[in-house]
């Protein structure tokens, strides 16, 4: 058998040595060189003793913003429609000749769906069915109102906030705003904490905290940074999203994201994970937004938006080198519809509009948020790029029509 090789007493020490320096360095010291380095167990109680210098605690925001924070439970109705069969699919005898062998089969087959009105009596209607959502949402006002994301409360029944304490209220859906995922409620009664919207936006590396009911688990508070700005997923027309590394999943919904200052930079609105959970890119709805929507709704119970009237498209690094601009910037008219605000202004076809009022225009997006948040009745001046040249036109916005 052969003997058990002990370790060399040099080695040891060394290794020793090793682990000593770095519960050294860990504690923030150093190990220098003909120093006593300290007993490991010394080393450990330091290490515990000095936390991180610099390292962020966010207990004193969350104390003051998280009895704001209430999670959302809505009862979702769908009720089948009347000339759909169990599968939801639309069912429909082909077109036949009248005779022919197959006609009597599928008027039978047909007759024979549930629901279906065939030669046994009137048709039968399916039962309703009912389901259920849950998100986030915050108080903003001390009398009660609540936002939150226009997707938590869509085809709702019965809304409900269960607020921090564990008190449940019934709210009311003041109005909603598919465009950009928000919704505003109304919860009866007075005094309710609430929380203020940040007048500067965040910037990229800062700090923020996002508080929620993730998969329906109550007030839960995670923390990161802000990882990009003005990201476009394609969720809409004025996409315009914070990104965001604090941890958000089903159920964070309509929760606030808040900097250190405890005031909500963002709603939390989308996550991009091929899983369904966390995988560290979150989006949020931007407060600027979230101000001038809230109260649009709060007085309207729905949004109002500018509308100038054009079919824009991007410009492209080629077509920037066709009509002669330095750079690919602006909005490239494709139609100026007739009888709106900037056919009767005198854009039209090919024109791109490179500013408004004097603010640059550097993608077609930008046009379609800049327009939209001015109020109809208001004028702009437009600088368009037509034929090489600058020119300006002046126009008076008008209202959007509905479904666009």
């Amino acid at each position: 058998m052969l003997d058990k090789v002990s370790t060399p007493a040099r080695k040891r020490t060394a290794k020793w040595l090793g682990a000593a320096a770095v519960a050294a360095i860990i504690a923030g010291g150093a190990v220098e060189s003909g120093l006593v380095a300290p007993s490991p167990a010394h080393a450990e109680l330091r290490s515990m003793a000095q936390p991180v210098q610099g390292a962020p605690s966010f207990a004193d925001v969350i104390d003051r913003v998280k009895p704001a924070v209430v999670a959302v439970k809505v009862k979702v109705q769908n009720v089948a429609d009347r000339d759909d069969d169990n599968d939801g699919q639309q069912f429909s005898t082909p077109d036949l000749p009248p005779g022919h062998p197959m006609e009597r089969f599928f008027r039978q087959f047909r007759d024979q769906m549930p629901g279906e009105r065939g030669d046994r009596g009137p048709r039968r209607e399916r039962p309703r069915q009912f389901g259920q959502s849950l998100g986030s949402g915050f108080f903003i006002s001390a009398d009660g109102y609540v936002v939150t994301n226009n997707h938590v409360v869509d085809n709702a029944s019965e809304v409900q906030i269960t607020m921090d304490d564990g008190k449940t209220l019934d709210a009311k859906v003041i109005g909603t705003d598919p465009k950009t995922d928000l919704a505003l409620l109304k919860v009866e009664g007075n005094d309710f904490p609430y929380v203020r919207l940040a007048g500067q936006k965040a910037r990229i590396g800062d700090w923020v905290v996002a508080i929620g009911n993730p998969f329906g688990l109550g007030g839960t508070v995670t923390a990161g940074i802000v990882s990009a700005q003005h990201r476009d997923i394609g969720a809409g027309p004025y996409d315009d999203f914070i990104q965001i590394d604090a941890s958000v999943n089903k159920g964070n919904s309509g929760g606030p994201t808040f900097n250190l200052s405890g005031e909500v930079v963002g709603v939390n609105t989308a996550i991009f994970s091929p899983s369904g959970g966390n995988v560290g890119i979150a989006f949020a709805i931007p407060a600027s937004t979230v101000e001038t929507v809230v109260a649009s709704l709060k007085d309207k119970g729905s949004v109002t938006r500018g509308f100038i009237g054009v079919q824009m498209q991007p410009v492209t690094k080629e077509i920037a080198e066709a009509i002669g601009l330095k750079e690919p910037k602006g909005a490239l008219v494709a139609e100026a519809i007739k009888d709106g605000p900037a056919a009767k202004a005198g854009v039209r076809t090919g024109d791109t509009i490179i500013a408004v009022d004097g603010q640059p225009i550097n993608e077609a997006k930008d046009l379609s948020r800049k327009v939209a948040n001015v109020a109809p009745g208001k004028s702009v001046s437009l600088t368009l790029w037509r034929e090489g040249k600058e020119r300006t036109v002046t126009l008076e916005v008008a209202s959007q029509p509905k479904g666009v």
